[in-house]
């Protein structure tokens, strides 16, 4: 596995993303869910699976920052 340098500001947009996704995206995909949930028959509610799809893109981004993130705090 190699390692790439991460700079200082790199570490610093990356937790600015961090910190979006968690306290924006997140909620935002969270209510999406919700008012899917609404509209009734999940299996052909295209909006739910939007939301989901959304979801699951997004905490698979803020496990890769916190990796990442991690990672350089070992250094």
């Amino acid at each position: 596995m190699s390692k790439t340098p991460l700079t200082v500001t790199g570490a610093e947009k990356l937790r600015a993303e961090l910190e979006e996704l968690k306290t924006v995206v997140r909620p935002r995909i969270i209510a999406a869910i919700a008012s899917a949930r609404e509209h009734g028959d999940l299996k052909e509610n295209a909006e739910y699976h939007a939301a989901r799809e959304q979801q699951s893109f997004a905490e698979g981004r803020i496990a890769e920052i916190e990796a990442k993130l991690s990672k350089r705090s070992n250094y």
